[in-house]
């Protein structure tokens, strides 16, 4: 019998995300993991310090849905962001008098910088600590939370990836996108804030250059713009009139962008569709077809499961293997334990592209394999 496992959980623990793994540690009859939550060690690192020197296996688990988490990262980044470009930006006094709401977009720039100085803390402790074994580094945290940087390694290893809009850092106003898509004869684009997750602060822009005047612009987002500010939205929302389309355009652009062609996915069942592929210790070990009536596919977002086994048949069997190494490739670019790709298949099933890589992608409740869930499998490959 190999021996018990001993993990260290840093997350809110309240969250899904860590009640389910905790539950899968003792299904595996492995004993309760050491729990560290993202609130008291944003505030104060030395917690993680006071955690001896011993063999440890260490998950970092996604911050996101716990406003107070949230606001720490937001008043941290108030402190260390320093070359803005023009980003939103708010103070402490600002948060202490109105705290975001769940599901407000706050100065996604300022949010990203105090995450990652909150990671870079959490580095400190593991650099001190070197039996431990952290499953997802925080220098791959870095880069899975940057989609230009993430763009430019895969297409660099000859992963098949969306083309970057060409002269991309020139790009700085809605009236310099549309320029650039017309000198690249792109009729639409996805502009992404570069690091964001779970499909926030999305907009797919379609211009049509020869159109008359006010019927030009479609713009499909996540985003919601209210009285009270901008929210992550489940119900996308649609933009035609320049002057609500290039508000939200200049936003986003001032927080820093990935801006990709719009390539075309398959359609499976009359529905658009993409697929999550979880690469666990190397293996594409789980895979979710995402489907949906628009080319924005997330789950949450209306998106619904499809049938993978009759999408396989439809695929030509060397077609899928190329888009299964492309994964296996992807996870090779990191040092995580898991890595989850989004991919997608062009019309006609012969070609794909790697949409994105997320560092927190695991979270695929109810699905199986082998009787085992993600997390149970990610448990076995840790144990081997």
């Amino acid at each position: 019998m190999s021996d018990p496992l001993r993990v260290l959980i840093i997350g809110n623990l309240d969250n899904r995300r860590v009640t389910g793994f905790v539950e899968a540690l003792a299904r595996a009859g492995q004993p309760a993991p050491m729990l560290l939550s993202h609130r008291e060690l944003v505030a104060d690192p030395g917690v993680l310090a006071a955690v001896p020197d011993q063999p440890l296996a260490v998950r970092i688990d996604a911050c996101g849905e716990d406003p107070e988490v949230e606001r720490a990262l937001l008043e941290l980044g108030a402190e260390v962001l320093t070359d803005d470009g023009g980003c939103e930006r708010v103070t402490r006094a600002q948060l202490a008098a109105a705290p975001p709401r769940f599901g407000q977009i706050v100065a996604p720039r300022q949010h990203h910088a105090g995450f990652i100085a909150y990671l870079e803390r959490l580095d400190e402790v593991f650099a001190a600590r070197p039996s431990w074994r952290v499953l997802n580094p925080v220098a791959d945290l870095r880069v899975l939370f940057d989609k230009r940087e993430t763009s430019r390694r895969y297409a660099a290893l000859g992963i098949p990836v969306p083309d970057a809009l060409p002269g991309l850092a020139k790009v700085q106003t809605p009236a310099q996108l549309r320029e650039a898509m017309v000198a690249a004869r792109w009729p639409a684009v996805f502009v992404k804030v570069s690091c964001a997750s779970s499909a926030s602060c999305l907009a797919l822009y379609r211009y049509a250059s020869r159109r008359p005047v006010g019927q030009r612009d479609d713009l499909l987002t996540t985003v919601a713009t209210t009285p009270h500010g901008r929210f992550n939205s489940l119900r996308l929302q649609r933009l035609r009139e320049r002057e609500a389309v290039d508000g939200l355009l200049g936003w986003l652009l001032r927080e820093g962008v990935q801006i990709e062609r719009a390539v075309a996915k398959a359609r499976l069942d009359e529905r658009v569709f993409d697929l999550r592929v979880v690469v666990i210790a190397g293996e594409p070990a789980f895979c979710v077809v995402r489907q949906s009536r628009h080319p924005i596919t997330n789950l949450h977002l209306g998106g619904q499961r499809g049938d993978l086994e009759a999408l396989k048949r439809r695929v030509p069997e060397a077609a899928w293997a190329a888009a299964m190494r492309s994964c296996e490739r992807v996870f090779g670019a990191h040092g995580c334990l898991h890595v989850g790709v989004d991919l997608l298949l062009e019309p006609g099933f012969e070609r794909h592209r790697i949409i994105e890589a997320n560092a927190f992608g695991d979270l695929l409740p109810g699905l199986t394999r082998g009787g085992k869930s993600v997390y149970a499998w990610e448990i076995d490959a840790l144990a081997r």
